[in-house]
């Protein structure tokens, strides 16, 4: 991993940028000598095509990434379209890693658990670790 092959990453979304999705981004941020490249765009919302353009999308993001981090707060808030996200994912072989609600407002339902290569805190330290891990397996 260097500035010219950073880490491909992409974080689930609803194609909105959540609290949890920006924090992530700041968390990256955050390391010093950390290269990653952010595959995920909530801002490409289809405009027609309904729930077919969607998937199509989103399938799009996650096939360009080399690791995909689960939130697990929009796991909660929609986890249809979060479980679509991490079928694409594990149909790419793209690893799974989970972070817990932020803040421990709850507790990481036990389905993501589960599917998750790793399952973090939010700690800057743990995510990159993570991501290195399992992006460059």
């Amino acid at each position: 991993m260097s500035e010219k092959n950073p880490i491909r990453v992409f974080v689930t979304h609803n194609f909105q940028e959540s609290d949890d999705y920006l924090r992530v981004f700041e968390f990256l941020e955050s390391m010093e000598r950390f290269f990653y490249l952010n595959c995920s765009k909530p801002e490409n919302m289809p405009g027609t095509g309904g729930l077919d353009a969607i998937k199509e999308e989103l399938i799009a993001q996650i096939k360009e990434c080399e690791a995909v981090i689960v939130l697990a707060t929009q796991y909660m808030e929609n986890d249809d379209l979060t479980k679509f996200q991490m079928d694409v994912a594990e149909a790419n072989e793209k690893p799974l890693i989970a972070i817990r609600p932020f803040g421990g407002i709850a507790e990481t339902p036990q389905e993501l658990v589960a599917r998750a290569k790793e399952h973090l805190e939010w700690t800057e330290r743990d995510i990159v670790d993570a991501l290195k891990r399992q992006a460059r397996l």
